[in-house]
């Protein structure tokens, strides 16, 4: 490549994308991914069924790049799993993005660092003339690129929140490690399936991937007696909890909070509300306690499985001048328009490269690491976003403002409301992962 290209940090589904429009335009790409392949995360959660149809989870550029390859699109109105998605879509994306001469796509490439080229965050001057160093590690070596601008769309898969409530791990939450799980477990697998079966659960959450958990070990109850669920909410009421079943315009996400709520009311599940851990503690038998901050304990437990959202990590974009909102840990400009703390509704508002700018010109984060630590983030978004930003690293100014968005909304609130406020009130909020998984059993 003569000129720097432009790097983009992580080969997901929106990292892909953002190659796929770079390619369109001409651009010289290079898609640094730290797994062995394509959607290395995505395939970490295989099992699961994504909301959105496939009509909602290609980006159209991406389609055309491939069907000049010879691909078949999947059926449009069909649902798929994380292993679809990433067999029929990612991987077919990836590769035909790397026989361009205008992409390259690395794997086993882990990003170690991002700065100015020669300059640390702390250095004013020629800093805005300056490309961008990225230093990457893999197997063999440590080498540093040079990049025209760099998007971080690395997700944060990789950093799910603990199940201490403060936002800090519980007390014996690290010693309690090999019992605790922060992912959908895939019951389908004999192994896991053997780890929960005729088990006492105890189950931290609300959102989706929590919805998603009752649905599977409520099916999983129904063929191993002895199952049970401890289902800890840390709000006075677990009612809102379960979406907008009916009026839910994924009617995917509104059949899976209507399979949780049944689920919920069965004799498998107790709903303990109200409970906020702070400790984990092992008793003479071996088995879990739970302690809430109020005293509360739910014991004899036998494995936990806390599904209580993601969050960024920005340790290798630390030399950049960010923008960040103190609260999300997203971009300054977007924070207010995705705000579970602000906003009661399941829209968001339309948003490109200038939300998503940051002081340091050039680098964006994109993705659901763009949405810091708000939830509900949805494919539509990212490829929107990531049209927006290549179209302004291309030097497009009209076509990275003229962003549209339309997203199907929830039917019901979305906000993170009062600290105690019961859940059924304008403020429950839904703590995900992109895509939203939807029961398959």
């Amino acid at each position: 490549m003569s000129t720097p290209p432009l790097v983009v940090i992580g080969a997901g589904p929106i990292g892909l994308s953002a190659a796929a429009h770079a390619v369109s335009r001409g651009l010289d790409v290079v898609v640094l991914e730290a797994g062995p392949q394509a959607a290395s995360s995505v395939l970490e959660w295989a099992h699961v069924r994504l909301f959105s149809p496939w009509s909602e989870v290609i980006d159209p550029v991406a389609a055309t790049l491939l069907v000049g390859c010879g691909w078949e699109p999947p059926e449009p109105t069909a649902y798929p799993s994380g292993a679809d998605w990433a067999a029929r879509y990612l991987q077919p994306l990836a590769d035909a993005l790397d026989a361009t001469d205008h992409a390259q796509v690395h794997y086993g490439a882990r990003v170690t660092g991002v700065s100015r080229q020669g300059r640390d965050r702390l250095v004013d001057d020629g800093r805005l003339e300056a490309p961008f160093t990225v230093l990457v590690t893999t197997a063999g070596a440590t080498e540093r690129l040079t990049a025209r601008a760099v998007i971080d769309a690395g997700g944060t898969w990789a950093t799910p929140n603990p199940l201490g409530t403060d936002g800090l791990p519980a007390l014996g939450e690290h010693e309690a490690a090999r019992r605790i799980s922060y992912r959908v477990p895939d019951l389908r697998d004999v192994a896991t399936r053997n780890r929960y079966a005729g088990r006492h659960v105890a189950l931290a959450g609300t959102g989706a991937s929590a919805q998603t958990v009752l649905a599977e070990l409520g099916a999983l109850a129904d063929s191993e007696p002895g199952t049970r669920v401890s289902w800890l909410v840390r709000r006075a009421s677990a009612s809102g909890s379960f979406g907008g079943g009916t009026d839910d315009q994924l009617v995917a996400r509104g059949t899976l909070g209507d399979q949780a709520r049944r689920v919920a009311g069965s004799g498998v599940v107790r709903t303990v509300t109200g409970f906020r851990t702070t400790g984990v503690g092992t008793a003479a038998d071996g088995s879990l306690t739970l302690t809430s901050v109020d005293g509360q304990q739910v014991g004899g437990i036998d494995e936990i499985i806390a599904v209580t959202g993601f969050r960024p990590d920005h340790t290798v974009v630390g030399e950049l001048r960010l923008g960040l909102d103190p609260v999300l840990q997203a971009p300054t400009a977007l924070a207010p328009l995705i705000d579970p703390n602000l906003h009661s509704c399941g829209t968001v508002y339309p948003h490109g490269a200038t939300e998503l700018a940051h002081p340091e010109p050039g680098f964006f984060l994109a993705g659901m690491k763009s949405y810091g630590r708000a939830p509900s983030f949805l494919a539509l978004t990212g490829f929107e976003q990531v049209r927006s930003i290549v179209a302004a690293v291309a030097g497009d100014r009209e076509a990275a403002e003229r962003v549209e968005l339309v997203l199907p909304e929830t039917g019901v609130c979305g906000g993170a409301g009062a600290f105690d406020a019961p859940e059924d009130s304008c403020c429950a909020a839904e703590s995900d992962i992109l895509p939203m998984p939807v029961h398959t059993s």
